[in-house]
């Protein structure tokens, strides 16, 4: 459930802090009329996401058990790929976030509503279906048929929901650069136990060798049905008797993942401090009005 939380509001607070600073900044420069197409774009970019999970969840149903094996694996290397991707490039660029959405929203301004709608769309899409995506990955690699994965997952969200409003209101401060490099690499250990379990579900589909062939086996030690062992379960993927493939792979993507994550890039502690979106200006005297 951790596991998911922390997804849920890793990815739920950049999609927050990417709609304060679009409505933040029509709020500022006098453009009301062009918060209808935002939230229409970021109405539409969350139901995309919502049926993109549905449709990962129940079409996954109607398949033989190793054409689901084979297709929860193959969703998971993509998942932690994008996943990957998004925490190295969060970390390199949160700084400029926000001169990078307001030239994109001055284009757009100028070229219509379509094209507000098409910016909000696609600043929220991405987030949303890489969390509907990592989340039914880890779901799926937890596989322990109750609702807690999911009830982690909007858990966090809602909490970055609730973060994001804050940000806005300019009630929060927060070193922005610190929590991301600190979720960041959470998320990277998380995404090395969803690696494994997929590799295990891409091996049980018989597109890989070495199912039976267990690196160790510690069951008797921690039982898979302890509360001890379902809370290793549910915050890393933890597997009592991984195959060997697993605990390469694991090993192979989390060290030098971590490494090159938590090295020095010149993110400097003092300067990634935000007090709201738009941190430059003077914050909006009220809430925006759609």
């Amino acid at each position: 459930m951790f596991s998911n939380y922390l997804i849920g509001l890793r990815e739920g607070l950049e999609a927050s802090l990417v709609v304060c600073i679009l409505i933040a900044y029509l709020v500022k420069t006098d453009r009301r009329d062009a918060l209808r197409p935002i939230w229409i774009g970021i109405g539409v970019a969350v139901a995309l996401a919502l049926g993109f999970g549905c449709a990962l969840e129940f079409g996954s149903q109607e398949l033989t058990f190793e054409a689901q094996e084979a297709l929860g694996g193959s969703l998971s290397v993509i998942a932690v790929g994008l996943v990957t991707w998004m925490v190295f490039w969060m970390r390199r660029t949160a700084r400029h976030l926000k001169s990078e959405l307001h030239g994109k929203l001055d284009a757009a301004l100028q070229m219509g509503t379509a094209a507000l709608v098409a910016t909000a769309f696609l600043a929220v899409g991405r987030e949303g279906l890489e969390t509907a995506l990592f989340v039914w990955a880890s779901v799926h690699a937890a596989g322990d048929g109750t609702p807690r994965p999911l009830v982690g997952a909007a858990l966090g969200i809602a909490t970055a929901v609730l973060l994001g409003w804050l940000f806005y209101r300019g009630a929060l401060r927060i070193n922005l650069a610190r929590f991301f490099t600190w979720t960041g690499g959470m998320l990277v250990v998380v995404a090395a136990g969803v690696l494994a379990y997929g590799f295990h579900d891409l091996q049980e589909a018989d597109w890989l060798p070495g199912l039976n062939n267990r690196a160790f086996d510690i069951s008797d030690t921690i039982p898979p049905d302890s509360w001890y062992g379902t809370l290793l379960k549910g915050v890393f993927n933890f597997q009592p008797d991984p195959t060997v493939l697993q605990v390469t792979v694991w090993l192979l993507y989390l060290i030098p993942t971590l490494a090159l994550f938590l090295a020095p890039v010149g993110f400097a502690s003092g300067k990634g401090k935000v007090k709201a979106p738009d941190e430059q200006g003077s914050r909006p005297s009220k809430a925006p009005q759609a």
